[in-house]
């Protein structure tokens, strides 16, 4: 099944950091600046960070229509796929997330200290946002389909049980084909205890959809997973590509550390998003964000770093 989206924005989070590694809050609209193939941008939307004092608006120039104008303006799809960025829906100090839980035999060992790290994360979600709750082994098994109900979610956690080889790249890429159709800020987390050894895909087409759709992957694994270097090197990639995180936990309070440090991370993104200027260019399109005036040279900004029109080869 390929998978279309034809929308009118495209939309980034951001996160900006100190040297220290603390986030930047308060920016303004007008301290981003965006290009996509060297071509600039305008920023037609900007979601502030949850500890800025959030608020969500969109910007407007002389001679620009805003967003929802020119959203109005359009009377039929856009037939260059793109991506599909919030419009009235939720914002991500309301966010979406899927949870993605190795359940293969690689977690006999720890499955309880994992389980106890999930649960405690759901906990700590904002109340309105909604959290889905995938496992795989070899199969993916949507346990708990996106809701607000923590209780139904914990309980579906601790319903799941250890067995089977590992297919993380096949469930991965599934999870985030559930997650691009979506609206607003959007993410996938991961907990993997150990390599994949059982996927017909690579994780490069997972890394490829997860830019292409704004889907942010963070992914959690262990000790055993850092000690295979092929495993390591693609959970580094797919996440950085897709602006978000690895975590390698050598004990199940690191585990929760990192499970904390996803959530800070959500809440203190920023989301933009820009009407695409006229660009001849059919394939991968490479976005680059950077701070403007001097007083802010000295941040570090992640996001992704680009996405393919998708069904463009």
């Amino acid at each position: 099944m390929k998978l279309r989206v034809n929308v009118v924005l495209v939309q980034l989070n951001i996160a900006v950091m100190d040297s220290k590694g603390n986030y930047v809050t308060d920016l303004r609209p007008e301290d981003f600046a965006i290009t996509e193939d060297k071509i600039p941008q305008k920023i037609s939307t900007f979601e502030e960070s949850r500890e800025s004092a959030p608020s969500s608006r969109e910007v407007t120039r002389p001679g620009q229509v805003s967003a929802s104008e020119a959203a109005r303006q359009v009377s039929e799809p856009d037939p260059s796929p793109q991506i599909d960025p919030p419009a009235d829906g939720p914002h991500l100090n309301e966010a979406t997330v899927f949870v993605l839980f190795d359940t293969s035999n690689y977690m006999y060992r720890s499955f309880v200290f994992a389980q106890d790290a999930i649960t405690d994360f759901v906990r700590s979600m904002d109340d309105a946002s909604r959290i889905a709750f995938y496992s795989y082994c070899r199969d993916l098994s949507r346990g708990i389909q996106l809701t607000s109900d923590r209780f139904r979610l914990i309980n579906g956690v601790r319903s799941t049980v250890a067995g089977d080889d590992a297919a993380l790249y096949n469930s991965l890429l599934l999870t985030v084909k559930d997650a691009a159709p979506l609206k607003g800020r959007k993410a996938v987390v991961v907990f993997s205890n150990g390599p994949d050894n059982a996927s017909s895909i690579p994780p490069e087409d997972v890394a490829e959809l997860a830019q292409s759709t704004g889907t942010i992957i963070y992914i959690i694994s262990t000790r055993q997973a850092q000690e295979d270097p092929v495993s390591a090197a693609a959970f580094e990639r797919m996440s950085k590509v897709s602006g978000g995180k690895a975590y390698f936990a050598k004990n199940w309070r690191e585990e929760k550390q990192a499970f904390a440090s996803i959530r800070e991370d959500l809440v203190h993104l920023y989301t933009l998003s820009y009407y695409p200027q006229a660009n001849p260019n059919r394939g991968w399109r490479s976005i680059k964000v950077s701070l403007e005036g001097k007083a802010l040279q000295k941040y570090r900004v992640r996001t992704r770093d680009g996405y393919r029109l998708i069904g463009q080869r």
